[in-house]
């Protein structure tokens, strides 16, 4: 059986050359960049050209880039540090955020009484700049606010620019999980005075347990895994150099065919919006995902017009693998948060969710596939409803 990936926004392939100069680190520039001898310092200049290429891609200076393992940790870092070491005694955020974001904030408001504002976003998915301008002026505490660039589930962006500077007019700090739109779309820091960002590398065909945390220089931000002296001794630990490598290829090739990337993918994406809306009556499509100028073009959240808690593991069987954009707790499918604050409870109880997400891999036939097997198992149910109403 073939099978087809549509979940680029859970991980992505690696690249073989991604995966070719992870080889060649790991059988030959196995040094510590900590060591003083040759071996360890071939792996140092590895790990800084990395650095400044990162650097490089976000006009930052090298020194705001600290190596993590992933986004998870680039966000836990960032939010504790902001509590423990900066005195931020309120924290501004939506309900949107993903769980690494949410969890994190929950822990700072029950184990250090962190103050925490949920901005509420409309049916759309949208997040009001006026209400985050109010939330602002209500309170003279220290105040950080996270709100992430491109949403996981639904693909809505915010003007990562106009909320940076509404913060800055304000005193507050502003971190935003740029986890999935890292490496897809351009990013400057220069212009766009946002104090922290983070990033993972197997967003982008880069390999997991490799990412990092974009931190202002002038930000005063303070490690929470402490040791050594390594990334400005705002992560201790010896540096995952084999990853770190890794990632740096990946956002190289990423970079270099951005251009031909993004044609593809959005291409594939209409593609999909069209061919979904012609095949299948009353599908609808969730937050701004279906409108290419307001969303990530990666992702597509679809609601499909029936209930079908196994819709992933029936298109599993047929060798599809997506994601159903829903949690499962104690073996039960259960609607998301970011899908509980957009649907109403009609859509809720009478439809699916369904994240298809692309990348610069995916063929036309495979969405064919796709909408075949959606096709398929909508027309089920409606032979099943027509069977109940006749009995």
């Amino acid at each position: 059986m073939d099978r087809i990936y549509l979940d680029n926004a859970a991980t992505t392939p690696l690249s073989e050359e991604v995966i070719d100069s992870m080889v060649t680190v790991l059988r030959e520039s196995y040094g510590n960049p900590s060591s003083t001898h040759s071996l360890g310092q071939e792996a140092k200049i590895l790990l800084e050209n990395v650095r400044r290429e990162v650097a490089n891609y976000l006009r930052v200076s090298p020194a705001e880039i600290i190596f993590t393992s992933c986004g998870t940790e680039s966000n836990n870092m960032i939010i504790k540090s902001c509590v423990d070491h900066l005195s931020v005694q309120r924290i501004i955020t939506t309900p949107l955020e993903h769980k690494c974001v949410a969890e994190t904030v929950l822990d700072m408001k029950k184990n250090r009484g962190v103050e925490v504002v949920y901005l509420r976003p409309n049916s759309k998915g949208d997040i009001s700049m006026e209400a985050l301008e109010e939330a602002l002026q209500q309170s003279d505490k220290k105040t950080l606010v996270t709100i992430m660039h491109a949403n996981n589930e639904i693909g809505n962006l915010i003007d990562l620019k106009e909320t940076a500077e509404l913060c800055k007019k304000y005193g507050a700090m502003f971190h935003s999980d740029t986890v999935q739109s890292m490496a897809h779309m351009e990013l400057d820091f220069s212009d766009i005075p946002v104090d922290f960002a983070s990033c993972s590398a197997h967003k982008f065909h880069g390999p997991k347990g490799s990412g990092f945390a974009f931190v202002r220089k002038s930000s005063g931000l303070k490690g929470i895994i402490t040791g050594g002296p390594q990334e400005r001794s705002l992560r201790a630990g010896t540096e995952n150099v084999c990853g770190i490598v890794g990632l740096g290829k990946a956002l190289e090739l990423s970079l270099e065919n951005m251009e031909e990337y993004t044609k593809h993918i959005r291409h594939i994406k209409e593609y999909t919006i069209a061919q979904l809306t012609q095949k299948i009556a009353d599908v609808k499509f969730n937050g701004r995902s279906a409108e290419l100028d307001k969303s990530l073009d990666t992702v597509l959240s679809v609601l499909l017009p029936f209930k079908d808690p196994m819709i992933g593991l029936k298109l599993d069987m047929q060798g599809i693998a997506i994601s159903q954009g829903s949690a499962c707790s104690s073996g039960a499918a259960k609607p998301s948060m970011v899908m509980m604050m957009i649907l109403d409870e009609d859509e809720i109880d009478q439809s699916t969710p369904l994240r298809i997400s692309f990348s610069h891999l995916t063929t036309t036939t495979e969405i064919d596939a796709l909408v075949s097997a959606l096709e398929k198992i909508s027309d089920s149910f409606k032979i099943e409803n027509a069977n109940a109403a006749d009995r």
